[in-house]
């Protein structure tokens, strides 16, 4: 076996000697110990991994990050290419780099150098042309994940006198050092951007799809059932957006109220055009009264939910398929044929399961009256109810007391996250057709209806 210094291992399909790379490139030297049976075994230093691959893809993630870099300033300064001073030369040139710092990133520390950028015009400080970027803000000293990362440590139970061997744990020895008042500092951090968040201006807002749902947290909360309120917004562009998030008591329509009404009084007047959620009453009362042209669609998964706790378990599966065939119908004429043929097979003997499922018959079907392209976006309310199944997954039969406020922020901070990840709809050139008013049969849009007709 070689020594470390001529390691050669294959990454992306290209061949790295360690001994080619530059000194601050290569692989950290061991210094050895001996124990009594004359072994040697190497040291672990501070800043190395024990695990060589690991080393090897922490170097690939930093050469990415700087070539991401230098190509982030190097079209920043094309842009400005036509920018000439009198004499000729180029006003806007990148101008090296500034001294190297440590970003902490979820395989460890990497070293990376800010690019500077020079504007040569002998202009104003109001005038001068500045570079930001956006791959490392300037105050940057860590990636994005760890601000997930901890309120999932919260959540789960961990204090904050254990954070640093849980960081430890899951990120390796060279976790970021985060002390009791660190901790303190970031959350109080959170709670400004909690504030900020909740009094944005809305006026240049519009969402022409919502949903809406609520989680419990009373597993790590005060005796009191209280919920975490969100509503989420769809914009005529497709993106998913948080609109509204707050503590309710339980899912009550005055909670609910005061959040919609909310809403409304920071700018948001253009009522969506249907809204997304499950049988809670509370919403939908409240909602009537806030933004009454709003249409109602109930959640499918939830009602499936509530029919089968209607049945025995052994019937359950049949039962299912039962409902699959009425919201995963061609047409709205299909699906309530499927609705009545339910009603005549189940009604004699569980006619709780049957009125459970019938008496929001409109409510169910509305998603026909839009485009196709959207039924799967607003036949469940799986935009918002795929975060809160990581927050509840993340806060029952956990250790220890949640405050409610710091429950808020801690879903807050991971509803935040989720929303990165968040996919755009599908279809969404659809979207200005909806908000124009164009009349959708069976998710086709009348013009195009009336031409396949003829």
């Amino acid at each position: 076996m070689g020594r470390v210094g001529e390691i050669t291992e294959t990454v992306g399909g290209l061949n790295r000697n360690a001994r080619a790379l530059s000194p601050e490139y290569a692989l950290p030297k061991e210094r050895y110990a001996m124990n009594d049976d004359t072994t040697i075994s190497p040291l672990h230093q501070p800043g190395s991994i024990l695990d060589p691959l690991t080393e090897i893809a922490r170097e690939g993630a930093r050469q990415m990050l700087a070539a991401a870099l230098k190509a982030e300033v190097a079209n920043f300064v094309a842009r400005f290419a036509d920018e000439r001073l009198s004499d000729g030369r180029q006003r806007v040139v990148h101008h090296g780099t500034g001294p190297e710092r440590t970003i902490q990133t979820g395989i460890g520390p990497l070293a990376v150098k800010r690019h500077k950028v020079r504007d040569r015009a002998a202009v104003g400080a109001e005038k001068r042309i500045r570079f930001t970027s956006n791959i490392l803000p300037r105050w940057a000293r860590r990636s994005r994940s760890l601000d997930a990362l901890l309120p999932v440590l919260y959540l789960r139970g961990v204090s904050m006198g254990d954070f640093q061997e849980a960081l430890t744990a899951l990120l390796g020895p060279d976790a970021p050092n985060l002390s009791p008042g660190v901790i303190s500092r970031l959350t109080a951090g959170w709670q400004e951007n909690y504030d900020r968040w909740q009094r944005r201006d809305l006026s240049a807002r519009r969402y022409v799809y919502i949903w809406a749902d609520g989680v419990y947290l009373q597993a790590r909360m005060e005796p009191q059932a209280e919920c975490m309120l969100v509503i989420l917004g769809a914009t005529p562009e497709g993106k998913k957006e948080l609109v509204g998030f707050q503590v309710g008591v339980r899912e009550s329509a005055q909670s609910w109220r005061e959040l919609l009404v909310d809403i409304k009084a920071r700018g948001l007047g253009v009522p969506p055009e249907i809204a997304v959620g499950d049988g809670a009453m509370g919403f939908w009362k409240a909602l009537d009264e806030v933004f009454p042209s709003t249409r109602h669609q109930r959640c499918w998964v939830h009602k499936t939910a509530n029919v089968l706790n209607k049945f025995p378990k052994s019937m359950q599966p049949a039962v299912k398929a039962d409902l699959r065939e009425i919201w995963q119908a061609e047409t709205r004429a299909a699906a309530a044929t499927a609705m009545n043929t339910f009603a005549e097979k189940y009604g004699a003997k569980y006619e709780k399961a049957v009125t459970c499922l019938t008496k929001d018959r409109e409510a169910l079907l509305a998603f026909y009256d839009f485009p196709a392209d959207h039924w799967d976006h607003l036949r469940t309310g799986n935009p918002i109810e795929s975060v809160f199944a990581t927050v509840r997954h993340r806060t029952v039969r956990t250790k220890g007391a949640l405050s409610q406020k710091t429950a808020k922020l801690m879903v807050f901070k991971l509803v935040q996250a989720a929303a990165k990840t968040w996919r755009r709809l599908k279809g969404a050139n659809q979207l200005p057709l909806v908000i124009e008013g164009v009349t959708f049969t069976d998710g086709v849009a009348a013009s195009v209806a009336e031409n396949r007709a003829a």
